[in-house]
């Protein structure tokens, strides 16, 4: 027969077969709770920017790609045919004004300009030659019309002398007819020669006139030839550089070809481009901040190409300190084409989690998690985004690219 057992021991059973299942499972849920803990997204505040909300000035900017470019070039293009000889300052040289880049082979050009010389003289001899001719035929006519107009007189006279005699009976009929017709020959004659004076004087005038436009387009040529002869030196008009020049002597260069670039290295303009869909925003006179490193310089839309290629356009931007020391040819530069202003607004750092203005999902720092909030952007500067809705002054947000994370809605971090 069997002993009861003992109620102590009866007690302690009891115990450790409620204990050992429940500390089981005690552990169970400790180590499931771990491990969700430790399976739920996270990151390292090492590995994300922050930045904070603020209160402050906007300015909403465009920004371009420029490249600082001498604000005069001078563009030396050959004004004939010729062949280069020599070139004397090349790419990197200073010049003064005055100072010859090339020296081209002008030989058949100054023959051109003897020969135009040479023409004008034998045109300035023949007008001359022709004003003697046409003189000497108008002092001819003269001479004739005198003698002309003292026989008319003389006529006249005997007319009216045979008239008078004609009434007392002393002269026939027939001699007072004589007298008349002398008379009216004499004046058919006049006015004959009187005509040719007028026809010789017009045509004078038109021979005249003739030659001397022929003589002033002679002339017109002449100076023209003479001038590209000029112009052939390929002379510096002001002190610069030499940015590029040909540099194969004894080729052959066509008229109008470009055979050198003097700059103005001492004042400077910004050439930028931007994308096309930015062409109604930009208009000539716009404010521009240049950024040069870490400094700012100040500027307007001076000029806008109309030329578009590859739906990129390009713009010129003057410079307030064109001579500033910060600026160097063919330097890459930032432009920021002011838009619009804010004296006062809310406003956050710029990052890779919003490329512009609109309704975004951000995260916002909450102690040690990161949750996500929808905001809107408005005007956007190089360095900061106008926050309309959703933030408050103070706020802290990441400012990194979180795509990744935005279907969740909180992320812990580290």
């Amino acid at each position: 027969m069997d002993r009861p057992l003992d109620t102590a021991l009866r007690r302690r059973t009891l115990i450790r077969r409620i204990l050992v299942p429940a500390g089981v499972l005690l552990a169970v849920v400790l180590l499931l709770a771990w491990g969700t803990s430790r399976l739920r997204p996270s990151l390292s505040r090492d590995r994300v920017r922050l930045a904070r909300v603020e209160a402050g000035p906007i300015e909403a900017t465009i920004t371009a790609a420029g490249t600082v470019v001498p604000e005069v070039e001078q563009v030396l293009s050959s004004p004939i045919d010729a062949r280069v000889i020599r070139v004397l300052r090349r790419a990197g040289a200073s010049v003064k004004a005055g100072d010859a880049v090339l020296e081209l082979d002008t030989a058949t050009q100054q023959v051109a300009v003897d020969r135009l010389r040479q023409q004008i003289a034998l045109t300035e001899n023949r007008q001359a030659r022709t004003k003697l001719d046409l003189d000497s035929r108008l002092n001819d006519l003269d001479s004739q019309h005198r003698v002309k107009q003292l026989q008319l007189e003389s006529y006249r006279a005997r007319l009216d002398r045979d008239r008078q005699l004609h009434k007392d009976g002393l002269v026939s009929k027939e001699d007072l007819q004589q007298s008349e017709l002398a008379v009216s020959q004499a004046e058919v004659e006049l006015a004959r020669i009187e005509g040719e004076q007028r026809a010789s004087r017009a045509s004078t005038t038109a021979v005249l006139e003739g030659l001397r436009l022929e003589l002033a387009t002679a002339r017109g040529e002449a100076a023209d030839a003479a001038r590209q002869l000029r112009l052939a030196a390929l002379r510096a008009e002001r002190p610069g550089v030499v940015t590029w020049t040909i540099t194969e002597e004894g080729g052959t260069i066509r008229r109008g070809e470009v055979v050198a670039r003097i700059a103005d290295l001492t004042t400077f303009r910004v050439d930028a481009t931007l994308s096309d869909v930015h062409s109604r925003r930009v208009a000539v006179g716009q404010s521009v901040s240049v950024r040069v490193g870490d400094d700012l310089l100040d500027g307007t839309v001076s000029n806008i190409l109309p030329k578009v290629e590859n739906g990129v356009m390009t713009i010129q931007v003057a410079l307030s300190g064109s001579s500033n020391p910060l600026l160097r040819s063919n330097l890459r530069v930032d432009v920021l084409i002011i838009t619009g202003r804010k004296a006062r607004t809310l406003r956050v750092a710029r990052g890779p989690f919003a490329d512009g203005e609109g309704a975004r999902e951000v995260f916002v720092v909450r102690g040690g998690r990161a949750v996500k909030a929808s905001v809107e952007l408005g005007m956007s500067s190089f360095d900061h985004f106008e926050v309309v809705r959703g933030l408050a002054e103070g706020d802290e947000i990441i400012v990194s690219d979180m795509r990744n994370y935005l279907h969740l809605k909180e992320v812990r971090l580290r």
